[in-house]
């Protein structure tokens, strides 16, 4: 047997479904098939059945995976262990980055990065945060940050901060909203967000506590468009603490009830935890612990 056919034995499992898994690994879904058939073939037992909307595992399947687990894993801290030898980290990384690389302190990090590991070549691709997960998921960036709850499957997480959310007003509306409660605010349009953005999460559970229902504008998906578009009085949005007191104190808009948190949401860093030992990885944790002063 192959350690590609036990790869695609973990993602199938994990899945439950062969086109998604499929996806995972990047292969053709006959492939995928194909190596499960010749793993089952190889071992002598079934590994699946098939049942309405995928596949679930044989009861040779379950107790099988726990040692195809262990010998993926086995073979990864191989790979660890050989490169841990080799000394200097060299080689390319990619980290998924969110729209505020100053929230991130990217350039603090990747300035200790390069000087503990010379030799890495960092490429960053940015993106909204459940955009990032897939690529991590998809082995098309090594680790990034996310902003939000998640239960982060497959994934290992490690919180940096607890953000806070205000809601901003154009300043237009100031004297009509800027102490009002909230069912006020469900007569005043909101500004629309991308939902795969962090903020329109929190902002449709906001709306769910407070039972308001305010009318939608449009759908933008980085707090820059965000703050221009309340300056210029387009509707009501939540923003960053740090960004939306930014602006207020620059007169661009003003904030509601003084900028009251209404809503807080983790800033965490993830990768996935198959590679947790990986010696690129670990640096890189590291040197962002050390920036962020964890233990």
């Amino acid at each position: 047997m192959e350690l590609y056919q036990l790869r695609s034995f973990q993602v199938v499992a994990r899945q439950g479904h062969l086109t998604q898994a499929a996806e995972l690994l990047h292969l053709s879904q006959p492939a995928v098939t194909a190596q499960i058939k010749a793993l089952e073939e190889e071992l002598g037992v079934s590994l699946f059945d098939r049942v309405a909307g995928g596949v679930q595992l044989t009861d040779a399947g379950s107790r099988l995976l726990v040692d195809a687990e262990r010998v993926l894993s086995d073979a990864r801290a191989l790979i660890d262990h050989a490169k841990s030898m080799e000394g200097e980290l060299r080689g390319r990384v990619r980290i998924g980055t969110l729209i505020v690389p100053a929230r991130l302190r990217l350039g603090q990090w990747l300035r200790d990065v390069q000087r503990r590991h010379p030799l890495l070549e960092v490429h960053t691709r940015l993106g909204l945060s459940r955009d990032l997960l897939g690529e991590i998921r998809r082995n098309n960036l090594d680790c990034g940050f996310f902003l939000g709850r998640d239960s982060f499957s497959g994934m290992s997480a490690i919180t940096l901060a607890e953000l806070g959310f205000c809601v901003a007003i154009p300043s237009e509306l100031a004297d009509a909203l800027a102490h009002a409660d909230w069912q006020q605010m469900n007569n005043t349009p909101w500004l629309g967000v991308s939902p795969r953005s962090t903020i329109a999460t929190m902002t449709a559970e906001l709306w769910r506590q407070h039972n308001i229902h305010p009318r939608v504008v449009g759908e933008f998906d980085d707090e820059a468009t965000l703050a221009e578009l309340i300056k210029n009085g387009l509707g009501l949005a939540l923003l960053a603490e740090r960004t939306a007191r930014r602006f207020a104190a620059d007169g661009a808009f003003v904030l509601w009830r003084g900028g009251e948190v209404v809503s807080r949401a983790p800033l965490q860093f993830i990768y996935p935890s198959e590679r947790e030992g990986d010696p690129l990885l670990m640096g890189l944790r590291d040197s962002l612990k050390t920036i962020w002063d964890l233990p």
